[in-house]
């Protein structure tokens, strides 16, 4: 068993048992909250770990609780799950602090693996991305003038119509420029692209 806890915030009951059950399988110590202000509630007591929350919970949002969770500068690496239509949300939630993002609907291994990261995540790693100050890195310096404006959109939260819509593209010619950025970044996720372009300052 783990010895580091995964603390789960869900204001829905199927979610937290789902999460809940591959954690068990998994040998995760958890706890799960059915709402923000239940975590915050146990500030003084949390164990040491990982948050996982889901962007969007009546009263405080999963956002909210983020930069609560920085304020009082809990060490504990944030999961925000969301949805497929708050890419918007997931940029807010990066340049907050967020160690990763999740969207909706996930792969199980996809969530365990974010999961197993954010427990073995050093402290520093937890710092907001924006507020990094880092050279330009080489695949950076070999992106074309379109690319960088498609970057420019992800990393604002827009959504590849309105990248397209802005530059007066088509959606299907975002996509192939988002799959090259990706490519040249060495990465597979939104979030990991999301988590350099900040990185570099956008």
């Amino acid at each position: 068993m783990s010895e580091r806890m995964v603390h789960i915030v869900d204001d829905d009951d199927a979610m937290r048992e789902s999460l809940s059950f591959l954690l068990d399988v998994r040998g995760h110590a958890h706890r799960t909250y059915p709402q923000a202000r239940s975590l915050l509630d146990r500030e003084q007591d949390l164990e040491p770990g990982c948050i996982v929350t889901d962007v969007r919970m009546p009263g405080l949002s999963g956002l909210d609780l983020l930069r609560r969770i920085r304020t009082l500068e809990l060490p504990h690496p944030v999961i925000v799950i969301t949805g497929h239509a708050d890419v918007s949300m997931a940029v807010e939630a990066m340049k907050a602090g967020a160690w990763d993002f999740l969207e909706k609907p996930f792969d199980d291994q996809v969530f365990i693996r974010l999961v197993e990261g954010a427990l073995a995540a050093p402290a520093a790693a937890m710092a907001p991305a924006g507020g990094a100050s880092v050279d330009t890195p080489e695949w950076l310096s070999r992106l074309s003038p379109r690319e960088r404006d498609v970057l420019a959109g992800v990393a604002a939260g827009q959504s590849n119509k309105e990248i397209a819509r802005d530059l007066e593209i088509s959606a299907r010619t975002v996509e192939v420029y988002r799959a090259n950025l990706m490519s040249k970044a060495g990465v597979r996720t939104l979030s990991d692209l999301m988590r350099l372009a900040l990185a570099a300052g956008y």
